[in-house]
């Protein structure tokens, strides 16, 4: 109780300084949003009190607790037609005389080989360089985070977790930030359901700009005629955001059924989804997996409950798929085939565990 204390004063006394020097970015830290493995893409990302493994570190750190080896993960995944690419990868260990686990975690979102123009326009002849292509240079947009993660069994029934994190966005040579702050998760066993709850951006995520204006060259200049001014790097702060989840498992002879779901609260004034009460948006969740002597699995869900003022209410189903051989662990998603979400393309992901 006084470690969940402590990090609330904490969280309190950082957002408000935070307030006072930046501006609230909605969608701040969306890049995060695809997760940790393709098993729970393919519930429909309803994993808050499901994860047990090494991907907990994302979905509610306290999962970690359930770990009983040293796990390693990798996965890729890509959306809109392929030109998002985004990877995760990450490592836990237990400390088996502290009855507790480490872990850290790298995610890394990106669109690669942008061709930069800006040298290969001729402002004197306002037309392209003779050999403008000599002129095109390339560069990379990308988001990173790094999360080093610790969770503890506290009682057969209550397991704690925390994740220190640290983003780094990247836009080419133009410019980059810098960002960190707090997850706390909770994950409750009961005779009835598992409760998981997890506080993402509890000390509120701080994001500091810096843009190298040297890299712009005479933006300004070939650009006058449309009012065009270099940017300027602002700082940013994201607000906390809530993860609530439950899940009940059931045995039926060589099979185990997990039915899950979760409800993500966001308070960025998105008005994007379904149910919005104020500035708080309502992100449902439900999935289900079924799977046969620990060898196979099947799963699916619901997720992206959206209203859209052309389509109206939509809804995107999910379908997945897990394979368990000895150490390995090979998990697919697809998404995003039906409602809203599919006028962007599909969404495939494929992760590797290894369980060392």
């Amino acid at each position: 109780m006084r470690f969940i204390l402590a990090a609330l004063l904490l969280s309190l006394t950082i957002f408000t300084e935070i307030q006072a020097q930046s501006a609230q970015a909605k969608y701040g830290n969306d890049f995060l949003s695809t997760g940790g493995g393709a098993r729970a893409l393919g519930m429909g990302s309803a994993h808050a009190s499901v994860a047990n493994d090494v991907t907990a570190a994302y979905w509610n750190v306290a999962g970690l607790a359930a770990i009983e080896s040293p796990q390693a993960i990798y996965m890729h995944s890509e959306r809109f037609s392929g030109i998002v690419g985004y990877d995760y990868g990450a490592f836990a260990y237990p400390l088996n005389d502290r009855n507790s686990v480490i872990s850290l975690s790298f995610f890394r979102q990106g669109v690669d080989n942008i061709a930069n123009t800006l040298n290969a326009w001729d402002r004197d002849r306002n037309l392209p360089r003779e050999n403008a292509e000599a002129y095109i240079t390339r560069f990379s947009a990308a988001d990173m985070a790094l999360f080093l993660s610790y969770a503890t069994q506290k009682t057969d029934k209550l397991s704690l977790g925390l994740s220190a994190k640290v983003i780094h966005q990247r836009l080419g040579p133009f410019a980059q930030a810098w960002g960190y702050s707090l997850d706390l998760g909770v994950l409750y066993r009961t005779s009835v359901a598992d409760i998981g709850i997890s506080i993402r951006d509890l000390t509120t995520m701080q994001k500091m700009w810096n843009v190298n204006e040297s890299e712009f060259g005479d933006y300004e200049a070939q650009f006058d005629s449309l009012g065009a001014t270099l940017p300027t790097g602002q700082n940013e702060y994201v607000l906390p955001s809530l993860k609530i989840g439950a899940s009940r498992s059931f045995d039926l002879n060589d099979f185990e059924v997990i039915a899950a779901t979760d409800v993500d609260l966001l308070f960025e004034n998105r008005q994007a989804y379904y149910i919005n009460l104020g500035r708080m948006s309502v992100e449902p969740h439900v999935g289900a997996e079924v799977t046969y002597r620990d060898i196979i699995s099947f799963r699916t869900g619901l997720t992206d409950f959206i209203t859209d003022p052309v389509s109206g209410f939509t809804v995107s189903p999910t379908l997945g798929l897990g394979l368990h051989l000895s150490r390995f662990k090979l998990d697919y998603g697809f998404a995003s085939f039906a409602g809203t979400s599919s006028d962007l393309g599909f969404t495939h992901r494929i992760s590797l565990r290894f369980d060392i």
